[in-house]
C-alpha cells in the first residue's frame, strides 16, 4: 500500500512540475528593431580628416566597412589586427563620438 502512495505522490508531482513548465515556456520577450539611419558607402567618401584619424588611431586595423548616417557622422568598423570587428563613430571633421551623443 504504501508503494502505490509513494508512485501516485511521485507520478501527481511529476504531472504538475509538467505543467508548471509549459507556462514558462508560453512567455515571449518583446523584441525591439532598432533602425539607426547609416546607410553603406564607400571607402572613398571619407573625408580626409576623418581618414587621417583612422590611420592615426588604428594604424594596423583595416576598414570593413564604412556607413554615414543624415547627420553626416560616419559609422565605421574597423578590423582589428587580432582579428575582432570594433565599431565606431566619427564626424566629418575627425572628432570621435562616443555613444551618448550619437
Amino acid at each position: 500500500m504504501k508503494k502505490y502512495i509513494l508512485f501516485s505522490i511521485v507520478v501527481f508531482a511529476t504531472i504538475m512540475s509538467a505543467h508548471a513548465y509549459s507556462y514558462q515556456m508560453g512567455k515571449v520577450s518583446k523584441i525591439e528593431m532598432v533602425n539607426d539611419d547609416y546607410e553603406r558607402i564607400p571607402s572613398s567618401e571619407l573625408t580626409p580628416a576623418v581618414v587621417e584619424e583612422i590611420l592615426k588611431e588604428y594604424p594596423t586595423s583595416k576598414l570593413g566597412a564604412a556607413y554615414r548616417n543624415s547627420k553626416g557622422i560616419f559609422k565605421l568598423v574597423m578590423v582589428l589586427k587580432s582579428g575582432t570587428r570594433r565599431t565606431v563613430y566619427i564626424d566629418p571633421y575627425g572628432n570621435w563620438i562616443t555613444n551618448k551623443k550619437r
